[in-house]
């Protein structure tokens, strides 16, 4: 009996990377789990929170635009997804360019 390889917690790099205007952003969870995708600023700052929910274990796909919280297009330059999820945590630089 074949069995399927268990999906494992992690975040993949973001495509396009650079990117303008829009990038996905693509991750795993071995189990369900409550999600938390924030995208920092080069000085650590939360600009936009993309999701804060509880996912089914499996593979999952966001796509941010390039914009903060309140609908702003942000300046070019390094940007930081922050996933966390079940006590993990991974971190990815996403460079936007205009």
């Amino acid at each position: 009996e074949e069995v399927l390889p268990r999906a494992v917690f992690s975040l993949a790099p973001n495509y396009p990377n650079p990117f303008n205007p829009a990038t996905a952003i693509e991750f795993s969870l071995g189990e369900a789990a409550l999600v938390r995708l924030v995208v920092y600023n080069s000085l650590g700052q939360p600009v936009r929170e993309l999701m804060d929910e509880t996912l089914e274990a499996g593979n999952h796909r966001i796509v941010w635009d390039g914009r903060d919280g309140q609908g702003r297009p942000l300046a070019s330059g390094t940007y930081f997804c922050r996933l966390r999820a079940g006590g993990r945590e991974q971190i990815r630089s996403m460079l936007l360019l205009k």
